[in-house]
């Protein structure tokens, strides 16, 4: 591999290698995607989205508050808006951008598809410590608990940076190599919900039986290593793989980005959607 600013960051002319450490960790980042330009239009657009969500201009498809937990008092602050790429033509131009549309390919097959309209299509996340902010992290989990009696897996999300990440604003915690465990489905999960009939036992990119189970809440895990990204990269990981995301320790900053997955198994028919909302909160 080339010389890289940090492990596991690689540029646009280094996608041969992002393949090689993605599919050894289960996750990887993708430096030099979005350039200074097209992210100012992202942000942009986003906040724009975002404020247009919160005076009521855009109806409950792109504010819906299903990510988070009852009661969170956020006082009309919108941590999230759902299906952004339709009403953002930079995050629709991004998220289809031809580099990341490759690298999909090569991860997932040929014919492998964007969640663009499905579910929550593509989300603007807007996470903050403070009192008027509803989300500020989210536990261990795998991203195909959430749906584990559908055939829409494998899947790979991206999550492309409007602001970098660091302790003061939180950042994603992985388990590097957990893709490669079969993760039961969230039979137990600390949110108490019931997981459907006809979830898979347990799945991962190979059968393999996971060395001790996963944690329910925020606790620190064997082998965990922090990934932290500068405003314009792209973080991509796995379905499989297990994640969470750190609190912010500064109660003043903020943690945005855009994010959404491509999947490579079955498109389900229309109107055919699961949620599993495991990870506590």
């Amino acid at each position: 591999m080339g010389a890289h600013h940090s492990i596991g960051v690689f540029g646009t002319d280094e996608i041969e290698d992002l393949l090689w450490f993605y599919d050894m960790h289960g996750y990887a980042i993708l430096r030099g995607l979005v350039d200074e330009t097209r992210l100012a239009r992202i942000e942009a657009e986003c906040i724009e989205a975002q404020e247009r969500v919160r005076s009521g201009d855009l109806g409950d498809r792109y504010g819906s508050t299903v990510f988070l937990d009852e009661n969170t008092g956020t006082q009309g602050f919108v941590n999230y808006v759902e299906y952004v790429s339709e009403v953002s033509p930079a995050v629709a131009d991004a998220v289809s951008d031809p580099v990341l549309r490759s690298v999909m390919s090569s991860l997932l097959g040929e014919n492998c598809w964007l969640r663009a309209h499905e579910q929550f299509g593509v989300v603007y996340q807007d996470a903050r410590p403070g009192k008027e902010s509803g989300y500020a992290r989210i536990g261990w989990h795998t991203d195909w608990q959430a749906g584990p009696s559908l055939d829409v897996w494998p899947s790979t999300a991206f999550t492309i940076h409007v602001d970098g990440t660091s302790p003061a604003n939180g950042f994603l915690r992985v388990v590097p190599g957990s893709h490669l465990w079969a993760t039961p489905a969230p039979f137990r999960n600390a949110n108490g919900v019931t997981v459907p009939d006809g979830a898979r036992a347990a799945r991962g990119r190979t059968d393999r039986t996971p060395p001790f189970d996963m944690p329910l809440r925020f606790e620190k895990v064997r082998g965990e290593v922090a990934v932290y990204a500068d405003a314009g990269d792209v973080i991509l990981h796995d379905a499989y793989l297990w994640h969470s995301a750190a609190r912010a320790t500064d109660d003043g900053e903020r943690r945005r980005h855009v994010r959404g997955g491509y999947f490579g198994g079955v498109r389900p028919p229309a109107g055919v959607e699961e949620f599993v909302k495991n990870a506590a909160r």
